[in-house]
């Protein structure tokens, strides 16, 4: 149960009202007076206690989207509601019913880990008693009860991003917005921070996440929408859009970029879909993998180009991602790497 929060009543009422967190209608966000359409007519509906995950790329909407339902920003048409609260109408109501933990850390370096906690439980109007008792539960609960007393520009940054993500439950939200919240992490980090999550979740939180990090989404994200120059253009589970490809992906290795690019033009057909060629390296998604192999290797022999290896393996998310999108995650995270490191104003801006 959730205690020490002034509103608890209240959203338990609202609970009754609504079975999502999140209910959006056809948003619309436009920017230059109308010229640039951030989003377009995206819908949502997320669930109460699983994790519902935005994928897409650099641009693709997703901040802006989690600005609207966290009212830093307001849509230009269409309506949302979280946790029952109407994001125009009651602004006040949803940021206390949420928790927020951006693309970067946001925690006060000169700060302790503990003196931030304490500092947010104040913003929030939280009885000191319950901020106290609530910040060593999340320093022990994020393993920094060691780093408690320490500023926290001595922290590495996994340790910052364990703090931000803490900052944002210290008020104990039933939802909490992730924009993001593993860029920059190494991977040991990465998979501290998904055990987190995971935890919440058991204990009742809901979780609106935002990645671009596939295998990130296939492990916690339950639904996933995917947006595109702001638009959905596929929903669904992990699942449902990597059998959507086809049931196997036929990879075939080159020796040269010239013989794949020759080889890509010779397989024409295999597929219903366009050959995705990457360097040396052609891939396919196929229905029936063991007769197609079969078939791209008459065609590959019958040309005479050497062939380096064949592979058959279950379609992925980054397969899903390559074919809604035109381009691998990576290069995406890639491109959002190389804009943070310009400037995260930036970047923000276009997400």
């Amino acid at each position: 149960m959730r205690q020490g929060i002034q509103y608890v009543g209240v959203l338990s009422k609202l609970r009754v009202m609504s079975d999502f967190a999140v209910e959006a209608l056809n948003i619309v966000r436009t920017f230059k007076d109308g010229e640039v359409r951030a989003l377009d007519d995206v819908t949502l509906h997320v669930p109460r206690s699983e994790v519902f995950g935005l994928l897409g790329p650099n641009g693709s909407g997703k901040t802006t989207m989690i600005r609207i339902l966290s009212t830093i920003m307001a849509p230009s048409s269409g309506t949302a509601t979280v946790n029952g609260f109407d994001v125009v109408k009651h602004p006040d109501e949803v940021r206390r019913s949420i928790g927020l933990a951006g693309q970067y850390a946001t925690v006060d370096e000169n700060l302790t880990g503990y003196e931030n906690l304490r500092m947010i439980g104040s913003l929030n109007h939280l009885e000191k008693k319950f901020v106290i008792s609530r910040a060593r539960e999340l320093l022990e609960q994020f393993g920094l009860t060691d780093a408690a007393n320490r500023t926290c520009k001595t922290y590495s940054g996994g340790m910052r991003r364990r703090l931000d993500l803490a900052a944002a439950l210290v008020a104990n939200p039933p939802l909490l917005f992730l924009d993001e919240p593993t860029t920059g992490l190494d991977p040991q980090s990465r998979q501290d921070l998904w055990a987190i999550i995971e935890t919440l979740v058991e204990g009742g939180t809901s979780v609106l996440l935002t990645t671009q990090y596939l295998e990130e989404a296939d492990r916690l994200c339950k639904q996933l929408v995917v947006l595109d120059h702001g638009k959905i253009i596929a929903e669904g589970t992990s699942q449902q859009l990597k059998t959507s490809l086809g049931n196997t992906v036929l990879s075939l290795s080159f020796t040269s970029t010239a013989d794949a690019t020759r080889g890509a033009a010779l397989l024409e057909g295999i597929s219903s879909k366009p050959a995705n060629v990457d360097g040396t390296v052609v891939e396919l998604t196929v229905e029936q993998g063991p007769s197609s192999a079969a078939d791209a290797l008459r065609r590959i022999d019958i040309a005479e180009i050497t062939l380096a290896g064949l592979t058959l393996r279950e379609p992925s998310l980054d397969d899903v991602f390559l074919s809604l999108t035109g381009h691998k995650a990576e290069e995406a995270l890639l491109l959002s790497t190389d804009d943070a490191s310009k400037g995260g104003r930036t970047r923000k801006a276009r997400s």
